[in-house]
């Protein structure tokens, strides 16, 4: 651009110029508009006593004109000059109209409509990426490179910029970066290695990011904004939220991959059967082995077969490690998540009467992607879970549920049944239900409960119940009378006894196999395989009361009604049990 000629507003026109130059360095869509305004301004002949005045020229908008107004009090604030009053009337006779094509008569163009400023959504794609770009300063000319801005970025978003949201998407937070480019809030400059910058907008967008979050700091913050831990639902309370159910495709097969049993977790010779003779074992007396706060970290156990893909079976252990949690990862014989209190003296549980080195806690989680839960509830795996998490023992259970993305005919058919899921469990079963939108969410969110269960317990003595005195007779009764006797003191196991009454196959009982073959039966859940049981304490039981029904059409309408009966004084959820179910149905 060659050198201004003389003008009535050399100070503003300089300016101007400046802005020419950057966005044409830049590339920017801008580029246009400033050019109108500079050329413009050079022609008018007219001094102008404040910038708002410029509104009447071509290409100077309301935003120009206050970018010039900001720039003119900067320039008065540090020469020591007195700042132009604002006048009354920002029209100039002569200047209102500057089309040479209109009469002098024509009627003034309608104003245009002010646009609403851009502000990207906290913690989403956009948004990360301009406080990554932020936490350089102002003017630098070197920009970020994509892996290092992808690093800085992150902290502030809740999504991956290098892994999609779920197997089916192909998008990352990164492609946000598009829209930014798009928006001339971002400009990239080199080849073959690309550098980002901050355009002028992008600088403003920032600097109104940071003014939101945090008024009294000025400048872009370095650092994301996370939740406050306390607003982590911790104790389950039912409600009955309507679970919203996406509407797009999803045909990929259950998140679950089986892996080989750990033989080294053998866990099942630990803790015996006890008197399975009387139905009310006797409560032991014991003294609780105390673990004094300091000797122990609280650390999250997560289970070895919480892929995300089997090409990417470590993303879960990654992204849980970046936010500062370095899991413990093994095959667990319950849930897919849990906390522990890892003593810092390895010998020290063994000493007293206990093993290994790790305490459970009181928090366990079971996790399921949308499409397994319905495949869990067809094919009645789902009850049989919650079954063996309400027998854990263990007093908080979370059932997170990732609402991915799936074929929406499906959904159709089944939204009702996943809904009906979904409050049993709240109500009936007293579990929490954690809804989130893909994996990432559910990281965060086990980050956070992980964080607030070391502040919740790291800083208090833990009582840990001697495995020597349970058996799997007296373990629910003796927990349970605990609780009741100190509710506000908490009693707990070693993992190796947790995972030892926590097997699938190794410590099942009569009762428990008994309980699995009544379950297997069409319309039969837990609650009232479970009542069936109180009647008829085994297998044995219940075929023999179902022989002394007798023969012929008397004993054959005796048999239908047998269970029916007995069934009809219940709760509502543990009824049910019509004659469909009788066992004559299945001879």
């Amino acid at each position: 651009m060659p050198p201004d000629d003389p003008c009535a507003n050399p100070l503003l026109l300089g300016w101007v110029r400046e802005w020419v130059e950057t966005a044409r360095m830049q590339n920017s869509k801008g580029l246009t508009t400033y050019k109108k305004a500079y050329a413009a301004l050079q022609a008018c002949p007219v001094t102008f006593q404040h910038p708002s005045q410029l509104a009447q020229l071509k290409g100077f908008g309301t935003k120009l004109c206050q970018r010039l107004t900001e720039k003119l009090q900067k320039h008065c604030h540090d020469n020591g000059l007195p700042m132009p009053k604002r006048p009354r009337q920002s029209i100039i006779p002569g200047l209102a109209n500057q089309d040479d094509d209109e009469e002098d008569g024509a009627e003034r163009p309608p104003k245009r409509r002010r646009t609403k400023p851009y502000v990207p959504t906290l913690r989403s794609g956009p948004y990360a990426i301009i406080m990554g770009l932020a936490t350089l300063e102002e003017g630098n000319r070197t920009g970020m490179t994509k892996p290092r801005l992808i690093e800085v970025a992150q902290p502030f978003c809740d999504a991956s910029f290098t892994a999609p949201p779920d197997v089916t998407s192909y998008y990352t937070a990164w492609n946000s970066m598009k829209t930014l480019v798009e928006k001339d809030l971002v400009y990239e400059r080199g080849r073959p290695t690309r550098r980002y910058h901050l355009t002028e907008e992008g600088w403003e967008v920032a600097r109104r990011m940071q003014q939101t979050m945090n008024p009294n700091q000025p400048g872009p913050a370095a650092r994301g904004a996370e939740q406050n831990l306390d607003e982590i639902e911790l104790d389950p309370a039912p409600a009955l939220a309507p679970l919203p159910l996406p509407r797009l495709t999803d045909r990929s097969p259950s998140l679950k991959i089986q892996d080989p049993p750990n033989k080294e977790s053998n866990y099942s010779d630990i803790v015996a059967d006890g008197d399975t003779s009387s139905g009310s074992p006797e409560l032991p007396n014991f003294r609780p082995i105390r673990l004094a706060p300091g000797s122990f970290e609280v650390q999250l156990v997560l289970d070895v077969r919480e892929v995300r893909l089997k090409t990417d079976r470590d993303y879960m252990q990654n992204e849980l490690a970046k936010k500062g949690v370095n899991p413990i990862m093994r095959a667990l014989e319950l849930g897919d998540a849990l906390w522990v209190a890892k003593c810092h003296d390895a010998n020290f549980l063994s000493r007293l009467g206990a093993e290994g080195d790790e305490v459970v806690l009181d928090y366990i989680v079971e996790r399921k992607r949308l499409d397994d839960l319905i495949g869990s509830i067809k094919d009645g795996r789902f009850h049989e879970q919650k079954f063996r998490l309400k027998r854990s023992g263990i007093k908080n259970v979370v059932y997170i549920v990732e609402e991915i993305s799936m074929d929406p005919d499906v959904l159709d058919k089944r939204a009702e049944m996943v809904q009906s899921a979904i409050a049993s469990t709240q109500v009936v079963n007293g579990f929490l239900v954690k809804k989130t939108q893909r994996m990432d969410d559910t990281i965060r969110y086990l980050t956070r409960m992980t964080m607030l269960l070391k502040k919740q317990y790291e800083s208090k003595p833990l009582l840990v119940i001697p495995t020597e005195v349970l058996t799997a007779q007296n373990y629910l009764s003796l927990r349970q009378h605990l609780r009741e006797k100190e509710p506000t003191t908490g009693h707990y196991i070693t993992y190796p006894a947790f995972a030892s009454l926590a097997s699938k196959s190794d410590m099942m009982t009569l009762r428990d196999v008994f309980l699995k073959m009544l379950m297997c039966t069409k319309q039969v859940t837990g609650e009232k395989a479970l009542e069936i049981q109180k009647r008829w304490k085994t297998p044995y039981e219940f075929f023999r009361a179902f022989e002394e029904c007798g023969s012929g059409e008397e004993g054959k309408k005796r048999k239908r009604e047998m269970v029916f009966e007995q069934m009809g004084g219940l709760p509502k959820n543990c009824r049910g049990l019509g004659r469909r179910v009788s066992p004559v149905r299945h001879n």
